[in-house]
């Protein structure tokens, strides 16, 4: 599978965003799929995750309550509505196939990201 994520831009504090992933190729539909991002100086971290059936979702603490993940096997995209935005949501966000293994999220398969900022 290969992923391109789009929606990225520049919004004020407080302000929404909508994420787009397009995926190719055939096996789309028996992923996990989730979003990570990295912050300028920072690490990768996971933001959010949905199972391929879409009965499950996670998300990561700091982003709970604010950002919701879609699914549509269908159209093979993942979105990310992600509200209340602040300043320190501000990284590359890339669209991944995604693994658990214990607590911690993994990237399977990941494209291209798009760059989210948010200015206060």
């Amino acid at each position: 599978v290969q992923l391109q994520a789009s929606g990225g831009g520049t919004v004020q504090a407080g302000g929404s965003l909508r994420l787009a992933c397009q995926a190719s190729g055939h096996t789309f539909g028996s992923y996990t799929m989730g979003w990570f991002r990295q912050a300028p100086g920072k690490d990768r971290e996971f933001v959010s995750a949905i199972n391929f059936n879409s009965a499950h979702t996670f998300y990561a603490d700091s982003v709970k309550g604010r950002f919701l993940i879609s699914r549509d096997n269908a159209k093979k995209t993942v979105e990310l509505q992600m509200n209340g935005l602040r300043p320190e949501d501000t990284a590359v966000y890339r669209c991944a196939a995604v693994y658990k293994t214990g607590d911690t999220w993994h990237e399977h398969i990941s494209g291209q990201g798009t760059l989210v900022t948010v200015s206060s």
